[in-house]
C-alpha cells in the first residue's frame, strides 16, 4: 500500500477525473440510497418481515387487523438498519476510496459532508427506535442491540483488527428478524431464535465468497478479512463448514410443515455439494462467484417460502 495519506472524503490523487465523473454521474437521491445502503435495507426487511409474520401466524392474529404494527415494524427496523449504514459510511470513509466497490460513495466524492453523514445516521436510528416503540419494548431494545453491534462490535473494532470480524458482525445481521418477531410477542420462542440461526450462520459463507472475490481491495484497505489473511484454501473450508452448520437448523422449524423441512434441507445439501464439487474448479475466484450467487438465491427463496408455507 502507498504511504499517501488518504484525507477522509477525499479522492485519491491519480483517480480525481473518475471522482468528478461520479460527482455529475450521481443525483441527490442516489447519494441519499448508497449512503443508507438500501440494498442491506431491503435485503434485511424480508427477513423483518418473515419473523413478524410468522409470529402473527403462530400466535393466531390476522395480519390485516395488525396493519399499525406491520407499519412501524417496517418503517423503525428500516429507520435504524439505514442509520447504521450512514455511521459505517462515516466511520469508514478513510479506507472507502481504497476499494473499488466504495469508492464511489457520496462520504468518499465529497458530496455530502462527514458530519451531515454522522448527523443523518443519528437522526434515523433515533426515529426508526421510537417508531419500534409503538409495538413493543422488546423489539426496540433488540432493534439498538442490532445498532451496536453493527457500529461498535463490528465496524468500530473488529472489522479492522479480527479476522473474525465477519462473525462478529453477523450478529447485527441476524437481528432483524428477531425484531420482527419482537413487535408482535416480545416472547421470543424456539422459531424465532431458529430464525436468528439461520441469519447467524448464511452470513460467514456468503461474506467469505464476497470477499474472495474482493480479496485485493480488502488487502489493499488493511481489512483483515479470512482470504487476506489465511488465504483462499483456509477460506473455503470455512466456507463448507459454515454452510454444514445450516443443515440441522431446519428441524427445529418442523412447526412450518414437512415440505418446508423437505425444501430447506435440499437448499443446505444443494449448497454445501456446490461447494464441494466446486473444488474441481481451478479459478477460485469463479468457485466463489458460484457460492455467493447460490446464498443470495437460498436467503430469498428460505424466507419466502416460510411466509408461503403459512398461506397454504
Amino acid at each position: 500500500m502507498s504511504n499517501s495519506k488518504v484525507y477522509p472524503g477525499a479522492p485519491l490523487e491519480n483517480d480525481t477525473v473518475g471522482f468528478q465523473a461520479d460527482r455529475e454521474k450521481t443525483t441527490l437521491l442516489k447519494d441519499f440510497l448508497a449512503l443508507i445502503k438500501i440494498g442491506i435495507v431491503n435485503s434485511n426487511l424480508i427477513t423483518t418481515f418473515t419473523g413478524l409474520w410468522l409470529a402473527l401466524h403462530f400466535t393466531g392474529q390476522s395480519f390485516l387487523t395488525n396493519l399499525d404494527i406491520v407499519f412501524f415494524t417496517v418503517v423503525g427496523s428500516s429507520l435504524i438498519i439505514a442509520g447504521s449504514c450512514s455511521i459505517n459510511n462515516y466511520i469508514d470513509r478513510d479506507i472507502d476510496p481504497l476499494m473499488e466497490r466504495t469508492k464511489g460513495r457520496p462520504t468518499v466524492t465529497g458530496k455530502i459532508l462527514p458530519i451531515k453523514v454522522l448527523a443523518l445516521g443519528i437522526l434515523l436510528i433515533g426515529l426508526g427506535t421510537l417508531f419500534l416503540m409503538f409495538t413493543t419494548v422488546t423489539a426496540s431494545v433488540i432493534g439498538i442491540i442490532g445498532v451496536f453491534s453493527y457500529i461498535f462490535l463490528y465496524t468500530l473494532w473488529s472489522k479492522r483488527k479480527l479476522v473474525s470480524n465477519t462473525i462478529i458482525g453477523s450478529i447485527s445481521g441476524a437481528v432483524p428478524p428477531l425484531i420482527g418477531w419482537a413487535a408482535v410477542d416480545p416472547h421470543l420462542g424456539p422459531v424465532a431464535w431458529s430464525l436468528f440461526m439461520v441469519m447467524f450462520v448464511w452470513q460467514p459463507p456468503h461474506f467469505y465468497a464476497l470477499a474472495m472475490r474482493r480479496v485485493e481491495e480488502y488487502r489493499a484497505a488493511g481489512v483483515p478479512m479470512l482470504p487476506v489473511v489465511k488465504g483462499f484454501k483456509a477460506t473455503k473450508r470455512h466456507i463448507l463448514v459454515w454452510v454444514a452448520a445450516l443443515i440441522p437448523i431446519p428441524f427445529f422449524l418442523t412447526s412450518l410443515g414437512i415440505p418446508f423441512l423437505i425444501l430447506a434441507t435440499v437448499l443446505n445439501i444443494g449448497w454445501l455439494v456446490l461447494g464441494i464439487l466446486g473444488y474441481k474448479i481451478k479459478d477460485d475466484i469463479k468457485w466463489a462467484k458460484l457460492m455467493f450467487v447460490y446464498s443470495l438465491q437460498y436467503l430469498t427463496i428460505m424466507f419466502v417460502a416460510m411466509v408461503i408455507v403459512t398461506l397454504i
